[in-house]
């Protein structure tokens, strides 16, 4: 093993990882991307669907990196709070898949992490935005937490030989709900629309509350993922 790749949803959780990792901008690539070494940070949009787009040019110079699911996950279990970190052993795909993260590496972040959630992790493939949708997923599927990403991320780096591990922070718990105008915020690619969001501070003010909330939530949820993710390159080290 070679190197840590970072794959993230959105810009937003990049940019967080990166700064708190020090990892300056890499400019030759055409899209967001950061590193220094052999280690990288890059969003691979909602549903990671730009992944198989960018995979090639995230790889290079790269010989079997780890390949890490980083970033935001949605509560299920119900103990769980904002800022939690979760560090399955599985995912659950979309179509009911299994895929299993790779156990050294695993074990290393779960030392590192000193306090962290195991079990499995579902992959949606809409959002599972309602504390209603939650308990029904929580019951359903028997998974601690919910993204959009992790299934997808891990199915193509198995593909092509590489290592895995999902480090994932939660942002909203089980009891709480995120509204669709906050969701919407987001394009596909994972960048803010920021003049949709300047919009809503004047139609609709009341969300303001919520989404600074969500905001602070996710920013503590991507501290604790940077943390382990910091302590990973000496750990990884034969």
């Amino acid at each position: 093993m070679s190197g840590i790749l970072i794959l993230t949803a959105v810009e937003l959780e990049a940019r967080v990882l990166a700064r708190r990792l020090e990892l300056p901008p890499i400019t030759v690539l055409p899209f967001p991307a950061f590193g220094r070494g052999l280690i990288r940070v890059a969003p691979v949009g909602l549903r990671a669907g730009l992944l198989a787009s960018r995979w090639p040019r995230l790889l290079a110079g790269f010989n079997n990196p780890l390949v890490v699911s980083g970033g935001v996950c949605g509560g299920l279990a119900p103990d769980l709070s904002a800022g939690d970190l979760v560090l399955p052993e599985s995912v659950l795909g979309p179509s009911g898949e299994r895929l299993n993260v790779t156990p050294t590496p695993h074990r290393q972040a779960t030392e590192l992490a000193g306090s962290a959630r195991g079990g499995t992790l579902v992959t949606s493939r809409e959002v599972v935005a309602t504390a209603e949708a939650k308990a029904a997923l929580f019951a359903s599927s028997g998974a601690v937490a919910v993204d959009m990403e992790s299934a997808v991320i891990l199915a193509h780096a198995a593909a092509a030989g590489c290592p895995t591990l999902v480090v994932r922070g939660v942002s909203d718990a089980a009891s709480e709900s995120v509204p669709l105008e906050l969701i919407d915020l987001m394009t596909p690619a994972g960048k803010l629309r920021a003049v949709r969001a300047l919009a809503l501070t004047v139609t609709r003010p009341r969300l303001l509350p919520r989404a600074l909330a969500l905001r602070q939530a996710t920013r503590r949820a991507l501290a604790a993922v940077a943390r382990v993710l910091a302590a990973l390159p000496a750990a990884s080290r034969p």
